[in-house]
């Protein structure tokens, strides 16, 4: 098994999911590239820990949007579909919808259900499910965007921020659009407010909204929308929004700069051309955009690699997953998605409708300290399972005795492939270097010699290489 296969493989899984460890890694090269992509592609056994387990140690999960998004937490660590996953969330940042305005964890979390089920499959299903879902239909006011008394909010970000970007359409584009979606309500929201009531919490805590279509309140006159005109209703406007070349590069570009890198240079233009080419020869399939995607030179190319910085929620939930921790219900998991949520990415909770600005900017001064020490501590900690697991693997290495450049070299490859700079590993010799050679043959386990591959594992992870994927 080549070191070349080992780094491809790790960087598609940083990439398409949240890292993998050593173990697996070999399992997906022994795979191979191609079958690897298309595995994660078409998700089937995902291993998940069951959703009634994790309500043992989490009562109210639906009810609570930080328990809800620990769920959430537990499906990103524990799945064999991470890409799944990683669409999920990619949705989530596109199609950013806050709890702030709506107050309903449960009406959310269905939200989050509704992109995971449709993340691989058609744009076209997506963009049809997302207007009808409760917590997008409140957030954008389309509740209050009646027949005769049209309410612009969700037709305009649905074509701004949502399909095609701005410069695309014109403002008569944006009203046909919100005439279009009249009478697509929540059901239960309009009887809870005839009622005085905001939400329902008793007797049975409470209750998720609904999509409802209210023919009396849809404008069914003649619309002109993108050059096109009939009696349109949603789902007519967002078949003609899906057809047009800008909806095709929208798209594209958006995915490409979440997967592959947050600037698109000139090669990288290349690969969105050949992504739009196959959203339309695949009738709008996410996962065939993807699949040219991850199959081009490109993204395979050594350039394309650690060229993205992590978001905080790859950030911990990659750690976790490599450290082998929360397998199983823990309390502690609120650990994570408090880390997460302290490096400026709170799930369920997008700062507004344009979502999170990423890439440098995940890398403020109040947020790298706390990326540094959630990082060292997971990495470090050699009582978790992947530490042990690293640290057995040296220890078959020259009878387990390592010289500092030896440790160093073999700690950064078991925690990537991880290409540092020289300067960076001439410290870490350095450091290593102050207590001689490494010696792990009958060693005790959490003693001395373990302690300092755990201490050397958590400065890797407290690298400038370590926050980028």
């Amino acid at each position: 098994m080549s070191s070349d296969d080992l780094a491809l493989m790790a960087h598609l899984m940083r990439r398409a999911g949240f890292g993998a460890t050593r173990d697996e890694l070999e399992a997906y090269v022994a795979n191979g590239y191609e079958a690897t992509v298309e595995d994660l592609l078409h998700p089937r056994d995902r291993g998940n820990l069951p959703d009634d387990v994790i309500r043992r140690y989490h009562v109210a999960a639906d009810e609570n949007l930080s328990i809800g998004t620990v769920k959430w937490m537990y499906r990103m660590i524990t799945t064999r579909c991470p890409l799944e996953e990683k669409l999920t969330l990619f949705w989530h940042g596109l199609f950013a919808t806050s709890y702030f305005k709506g107050n309903q964890a449960r009406t959310q979390m269905n939200q989050f259900n509704t992109f995971r089920r449709h993340a691989l499959g058609s744009f076209r299903d997506l963009l049809v499910q997302l207007s009808r879902d409760p917590a997008m239909i409140f957030w954008l006011d389309n509740n209050d965007n009646h027949a005769g008394a049209i309410n612009e909010n969700y037709g305009r970000e649905l074509l701004e921020l949502f399909s095609m970007g701005e410069g695309n359409y014109t403002e008569e584009d944006v009203k046909e659009c919100a005439r279009a979606f009249t009478g697509w309500t929540i059901g239960n929201v309009d009887y809870m407010t005839a009622k005085g009531l905001k939400d329902s919490f008793s007797p049975y805590g409470r209750i998720a909204w609904h999509y409802e279509y209210v023919p009396d309140d849809h404008d069914d006159g003649q619309k002109t929308f993108l050059g096109e005109t009939g009696r349109f209703n949603g789902e007519d406007a967002v078949d003609i929004i899906v057809r047009q070349p800008a909806t095709a590069q929208f798209i594209s570009r958006r995915l490409f700069q979440f997967f592959t890198a947050d600037e698109v240079d000139e090669e990288g233009e290349k690969v969105v051309e050949a992504m739009v080419q196959a959203y339309f020869d695949s009738g709008y399939e996410i996962r065939c955009v993807l699949r040219a995607l991850f199959t081009s030179p490109y993204f395979k190319s050594e350039q394309a690699r650690f060229a993205r910085v992590k978001a905080p929620v790859e950030l911990v939930v990659g750690a976790a997953r490599l450290s082998g921790s929360y397998r199983e219900p823990t309390l502690d998991i609120d650990a994570v998605q408090a880390g997460a949520t302290f490096m400026g990415q709170a799930i369920g909770r997008p700062p507004d409708v344009s979502g999170w600005n990423e890439g440098d900017e995940w890398l403020d001064g109040g947020t790298v300290m706390e990326r540094v020490n959630f990082a060292a501590k997971e990495i470090g900690d050699v009582s978790k399972p992947g530490i042990r697991a690293i640290i057995d693997r040296l220890t078959t290495d020259n009878d387990g005795v390592l010289s500092p450049g030896d440790l160093v070299d073999r700690c950064l490859d078991l925690l990537g492939p991880l290409p540092v700079s020289e300067e960076t590993r001439d410290s870490l010799t350095s450091h290593v270097a102050e207590h001689g050679d490494l010696h792990l043959a009958g060693r005790r386990q959490g003693g001395e010699s373990e302690q300092r591959v755990g201490e050397l594992l958590g400065l890797i992870a407290a690298t400038p290489e370590f926050q980028f994927a």
